[in-house]
C-alpha cells in the first residue's frame, strides 16, 4: 500500500477537478480563488504549462470525420425566416440568473434553480424546482416548488411516465453551500401540486479504489435521462466524478433505484493497457487490483482533466437515449460524443465516437445531443470562450493565459507591482502612475475583490496568478463584474515574472517585470455539430450550424446588433428534435428552430428573439435562454430564461405572429 501522502496529492487534485466539470455557464468562471466553489470553471494545461490538445490516440473503431458544409451561419439577432416563435404565455420568475432547465408532463412544467439561489432548505428561498399548472398555455400558473436539500441547486429535470402508469420526477442535486449533497430527488408527481418524495441517491465513483479509499462519494449530478423499455424503467445520469461517469440506473422501483453499470471515455482510450494488466474497466476490479496499479488510476485522471481549448475536460455532460431504448449517445466534452449499444444496459458496448476537434471553433465542448430516427443527430456544443490561444507576453517571457470573465475587454499592459493577495482589509500599495499593471496571488477571496481593491489603489489591470497548491492549472476567472481588464496565469509564470524563485520570496510593494501586452485569436462562441449515422459506426460530420452572433467577431461588419449595449451571450446551449426541427436555446440569441431535414444543409426556420430596455426590465435582464423542451405532435415549445422564468412559445406560420404577439390560444 502506498503512502497516505501520495494519495493525498491525487485526491485533492481529482476531487477538485471532479468539481470543476460544471454547465460552462456565463457564471460558470471560478468565482473566488480560496478553494473549491459550486460552479468553477477552471481549465487545465499540460505538464509544460500550455494550452491545447493532449497527444491522445483516437483513431478507435468509430471516429470518421465527414466534409460537408461547415459554413452554414443565420442571420443577425432578427433573421429573415420562414415562421416564427411567439409567447403564449410567461411564468415569470424574476430573479438574475437562477431558472435553469425546463420539463413539462401532462399539463404542467417543471422549471430548476441554479446555484446563484443557493438551497435554503425547506421552507426557505424556494430553490429547487418550480412546478408551473400550464394546461392554459396563456396563463400559466405556479402551483408549488419541490425545495432542494439545503446547500444544494438543481441543474436538471426530468418527468416520465413510467411502465405502471405513474408520473415520476427526478431532480439532480449538486453542491452550491454548506451541507449540501449531491445526488438525485425522486418524487412522485402523479398530484404535481402535491408531490411526494420517493428517494434521494447518492451516485459515488465508478473506481472501488477512488470510492471506497479516497472516499470519492456523493457526487453532483449534473444531467438526467429517463427511458422505458420491456416494462423496466431506467435512468441515466452524469456524474461528476473521475471514472465510469456514465451511470445507468433500473428505476422500476422508484423508492430502490438500482445501479446497472458505469462508463466512461476512460475505458476506450486505455482498452489496451486495462487488458494487458488484467482489468476490462476503471469501474471494476478490486481495491487491491487498483492499488497495484495506481499509476494507471493517476494516467486516467490526467486524460479525464485534460482535452482542447479553454474549458479541458473529458467528463460526461449530457446524453440521449432513442425511443427503443437500445441506443445512449452520450456527451462527453472534449472526447466528443460517443454512441453506446445499451441493449443491455448493464453492460454498454462501445460503437462509435463522433470527434472533430477543428470543427465549430476548435474546443470541442460536447454538450447536448438529439435525434428522431437514428440518423440524422444533433451535436450541441457550448463554449464561453469564444477568444482563444490566449497570450501574456511579458519582460519575463510569454506564458499561457486566459483572461477573466468578469473583466472588460482591452489591453493589459504596463510595468507590473506585486501586491500580494489584495483581499479587502489587505494593504495594497498604490500605483505610481497610470497604466500599471497589479500582479496578485490567488487565494482568501473572490477575484471581483481583488480587481476592486487593485483598481481602487490606481491600477489600470490586473495579472492574477495561480497559488502553489494549483500550480499551472488556469482559471476562468468569475464572479460580479469588475472595471478593468484582467488575465490569469500559471503559478510557476508568475513567480518568473516576480524575478523570485518561490512564493516565499514575494514582497509586497517589488517591481515585477513589465507586461507588455495581452493578446486573443477570436474563434467564436459556439454552435452545432450535425451527423449522419447512416453508419452508425463510421459517424460523418455532414455540417454544421451557428448564428452570426455566435461567430462574428465584435466589431466586425454584420456584429453591431448583437454586441450593442448589455453584455450578451451567444453561446448554443440545450435541443430537442421534432418532425425534422431542432429547437435550440441559444442564450442571448433566444430560441431558435432549425430545419434538419437535409443535415448537410441545415436552415433557420424561426426565432424567438427579443432585446431592448423594455425588455430586460420585463425579464429581470437581457434575454438569457437556457431550456428548451417540445411538446411532440403540438405546437408548444417551452423555454426558460435564466433571468425571467418561464417561456411558453407557439410556432407560427410565416406572417401569422402578428408582430410577434401571438393570439390568445387555450392549451
Amino acid at each position: 500500500m502506498r503512502t497516505v501522502n501520495r494519495r493525498s496529492v491525487l485526491a485533492a487534485t481529482a476531487i477538485t477537478a471532479a468539481l470543476l466539470v460544471t454547465s460552462a455557464t456565463p457564471t460558470s468562471a471560478h468565482p473566488d480563488s480560496g478553494g473549491v466553489t459550486d460552479e468553477p470553471g477552471e481549465v487545465h494545461v499540460d505538464d509544460d504549462g500550455h494550452l491545447g490538445p493532449e497527444a491522445h490516440d483516437f483513431d478507435n473503431d468509430g471516429p470518421l470525420l465527414g466534409e460537408g458544409n461547415f459554413d452554414i451561419i443565420s442571420g443577425a439577432p432578427y433573421s429573415k425566416v420562414q415562421k416564427n416563435l411567439a409567447v403564449a404565455g410567461r411564468g415569470e420568475r424574476l430573479e438574475s440568473g437562477v431558472t435553469t432547465d425546463v420539463w413539462a408532463l401532462n399539463g404542467y412544467a417543471y422549471t430548476g434553480t441554479f446555484s446563484s439561489l443557493c438551497s435554503d432548505g425547506p421552507g426557505g428561498n424556494e430553490s429547487g424546482i418550480w412546478v408551473w399548472d400550464v394546461h392554459n398555455k396563456n396563463k400559466p400558473t405556479k402551483v408549488g416548488v419541490i425545495e432542494t436539500v439545503a446547500g444544494s441547486k438543481t441543474n436538471d429535470v426530468k418527468v416520465i411516465t413510467n411502465s405502471a402508469g405513474d408520473d415520476i420526477l427526478v431532480m439532480s442535486n449538486e453542491v452550491c453551500g454548506a451541507g449540501g449533497v449531491g445526488g438525485v430527488d425522486i418524487y412522485d408527481v402523479n398530484d404535481p401540486a402535491n408531490p411526494v418524495f420517493l428517494d434521494r441517491l447518492q451516485v459515488d465513483d465508478g473506481n472501488p479504489y477512488l470510492r471506497e479509499v479516497l472516499g470519492f462519494v456523493d457526487s453532483g449530478i449534473h444531467n438526467i435521462y429517463l427511458w422505458s423499455r420491456d416494462d423496466v424503467d431506467y435512468m441515466g445520469l452524469s456524474a461528476e466524478l473521475d471514472f465510469g461517469n456514465f451511470k445507468i440506473y433500473d428505476i422500476s422501483d422508484p423508492a430502490e433505484p438500482v445501479l446497472l453499470s458505469a462508463w466512461g471515455p476512460e475505458d476506450l482510450d486505455f482498452a489496451d493497457e486495462l487488458a494487458a494488466r488484467g482489468l476490462t474497466s476503471f469501474s471494476e476490479g478490486t481495491v487491491e487490483e487498483w492499488d497495484a496499479n495506481f499509476d494507471l488510476i493517476e494516467e486516467g485522471d490526467a486524460y479525464i482533466f485534460s482535452g482542447f481549448g479553454a474549458s479541458a475536460n473529458r467528463v460526461m455532460h449530457d446524453l440521449f437515449v432513442n425511443d427503443d431504448g437500445t441506443k445512449a449517445y452520450v456527451n462527453f466534452w472534449d472526447a466528443g460524443m460517443i454512441l453506446l449499444d445499451i441493449s443491455d444496459p448493464s453492460d454498454p458496448q462501445f460503437v462509435s465516437q463522433a470527434l472533430d476537434p477543428s470543427s465549430t471553433d476548435g474546443e470541442v465542448n460536447s454538450h447536448s445531443v438529439w435525434t428522431e430516427d437514428d440518423v440524422v443527430v444533433v451535436e450541441g456544443e457550448e463554449d464561453f470562450a469564444p477568444y482563444g490561444d490566449a497570450f501574456l507576453e511579458t519582460s519575463a517571457g510569454t506564458f499561457a493565459s486566459i483572461a477573466g470573465a468578469i473583466h472588460p475587454s482591452g489591453d493589459v499592459s504596463g510595468p507590473a507591482t506585486y501586491v500580494g493577495l489584495a483581499c479587502d482589509g489587505d494593504p495594497v500599495p498604490a500605483a505610481g502612475g497610470p497604466g500599471e499593471v497589479a500582479l496578485v496571488q490567488r487565494g482568501a477571496c473572490a477575484f471581483t475583490d481583488k480587481t476592486n481593491n487593485v483598481e481602487t489603489a490606481g491600477y489600470d489591470g490586473i495579472v492574477v496568478f495561480n497559488d502553489a497548491a494549483r500550480g499551472d492549472a488556469l482559471v476562468l476567472m468569475g464572479g460580479d463584474p469588475v472595471g478593468i481588464p484582467g488575465v490569469f496565469i500559471g503559478h510557476s509564470d508568475g513567480l518568473t515574472l516576480a524575478g523570485v524563485a518561490s512564493a516565499a520570496d514575494l514582497s509586497i510593494g517589488a517591481a515585477a517585470g513589465t507586461v507588455n501586452s495581452y493578446g486573443e485569436t477570436w474563434n467564436g462562441w459556439s454552435g452545432l455539430r450535425i451527423w449522419d449515422y447512416s453508419d452508425p459506426e463510421n459517424p460523418v460530420l455532414a455540417s454544421t450550424f451557428d448564428t452570426a452572433c455566435s461567430a462574428l467577431e465584435p466589431g466586425t461588419e454584420g456584429a453591431e446588433e448583437c454586441f450593442a449595449g448589455a453584455e450578451f451571450t451567444y453561446s448554443s446551449h440545450n435541443l430537442v428534435i421534432d418532425k425534422g426541427i431542432a429547437y435550440i436555446s441559444w442564450y442571448s440569441d433566444g430560441l431558435l428552430m432549425v430545419d434538419i431535414s437535409d443535415p448537410y444543409n441545415p436552415v433557420e426556420v424561426g426565432r424567438y428573439h427579443e432585446s431592448g430596455a423594455e425588455f430586460e426590465e420585463s425579464n429581470a435582464g437581457v434575454q438569457d435562454i437556457w431550456g428548451v423542451y417540445k411538446e411532440d405532435n403540438s405546437p408548444w415549445v417551452y423555454a426558460s430564461d435564466r433571468n425571467g422564468g418561464l417561456y411558453i412559445l407557439k410556432a407560427y406560420g410565416s406572417g401569422s405572429s402578428r408582430n410577434g404577439k401571438a393570439p390568445s390560444d387555450q392549451g
